[in-house]
């Protein structure tokens, strides 16, 4: 294998291609990325029996042929290459590389080892990329971060019609938000997905184009899969069995108090009071006519407060978070103002985007928190 490609479009393909290398792969051949030179383009490949990736990038091919190469070494190689072409080359069982006066070598793995990526599955539908990316941070935030639950570090994708539903839950608050996509064909599924998958495709996907949904839930394969596509990467992970909690009846059917507040005022309050908090300390809002009041820690303990201009509809209230989430639950919106739906302090408040004061929220996403006690 001999071949020439450009030094920027190599490092990305190859940051890109290694995020499926496993961290501690078990077999040695995991640890590798597959590199094949055919016809003129360069196909990079990883796998790590969960999720696999594959990248193609132009490449001027003058010898075809594949070899195996270390992941993590190919990575910092590739980002150390000057801005000039690059020259790979099979000689032995060693890969040299030629950058300019820069020269360097690896060690070739068994390429014959290596298993064959997972076939695509069939497309279902595409989603633009920077709406599957938004959806997917706002509602990755909610998933349960250990594995004391495992069915919790997931996200529930419901597809129905042209509507895509997500929610994502770890226990102490819950996220869902409705997109549109276009379903290349009638679609009622619901899939689950790991959260720190499916943030890495929205992540690692953005390019502009349409994002290619694949599917495949045949619950007679042995491998249940879901496949993303867009421009010359895709990605295929495997989806998670078990099913998950009917969480949407958490979302109160009736609200007597609304409260609404300007959602940059309230994330810079937060982030201040809550310096000021231990972890897992309690930050108490209490809303009244025309105010806020924020305040964290207590009795002997640092204590901060501030105040803030709030518009209440209904009684009264005042009811504690976990400062971080409410913190992740802001910067979740994307709205001038955030609005608070109660129906009591020691029940969960729903978290909506809305434009001003008493205007209609965003019911595409919505942000259910759990109260803690104060002073915890």
């Amino acid at each position: 294998m001999k071949l020439r490609v450009a030094r920027d479009v190599l490092a990305e393909a190859v940051a890109w291609t290694a995020r499926s290398v496993p961290p501690n792969p078990p077999v040695p051949v995991l640890a590798g990325v597959r590199m094949e030179a055919k016809g003129d383009v360069v196909i990079l490949s990883s796998f790590d029996y969960e999720v696999s990736g594959r990248c193609e990038i132009p490449a001027s091919v003058e010898v075809e042929g594949e070899v195996l190469i270390p992941g993590r070494a190919l990575t910092k190689f590739a980002k150390g290459f000057p801005s000039k072409p690059v020259d790979i080359e099979l000689v032995g069982t060693r890969v040299r590389f030629t950058c300019g006066s820069a020269h360097s070598e690896l060690p070739a793995m068994q390429v014959d080892d290596y298993p064959a990526l997972p076939s695509m599955p069939a497309q279902v539908g595409t989603i633009d990329s920077d709406v599957l990316s938004k959806a997917v941070a706002q509602v990755s935030i909610a998933a349960a971060r250990d594995d004391t639950l495992p069915l919790l570090t997931n996200v529930c994708m419901e597809f129905s019609g042209n509507k895509l539903t997500m929610l994502a839950t770890d226990r102490y608050r819950l996220a869902m938000r409705e997109v549109e996509w276009n379903p290349a064909k009638p679609l009622d599924a619901v899939v689950l997905l790991k959260a720190r998958t499916l943030a890495d495709v929205a992540k690692s996907l953005v390019s502009g184009a349409p994002i290619e949904i694949a599917l495949n839930d045949d619950d007679a394969v042995a491998s249940r899969l879901i496949g993303f596509e867009s421009g010359e990467r895709r990605t295929t992970s495997v989806l998670s069995d078990g099913e998950y909690p009917q969480v949407r009846r958490l979302f109160p059917e009736q609200v007597n108090t609304y409260a609404t507040v300007g959602r940059k005022e309230l994330l810079d309050a937060v982030k201040f009071v809550s310096l000021v908090a231990e972890r897992n300390t309690a930050l108490r809002l209490t809303f009244t006519e025309g105010n806020l009041h924020l305040e964290a820690g207590q009795g002997e303990d640092a204590q901060a407060s501030e105040e803030l201009v709030a518009h209440l509809d209904g009684n009264e209230i005042s009811a504690a978070f976990n400062p971080l989430f409410l913190q992740e639950g802001l910067n979740a919106l994307a709205s001038n103002y955030v609005r608070f739906d109660f129906t009591h302090p020691n029940k969960p408040a729903v978290l909506v985007g809305v434009d001003e004061p008493g205007a209609e929220p965003d019911p595409s996403f919505r942000y259910l928190l759990m109260p803690i006690r104060f002073g915890v």
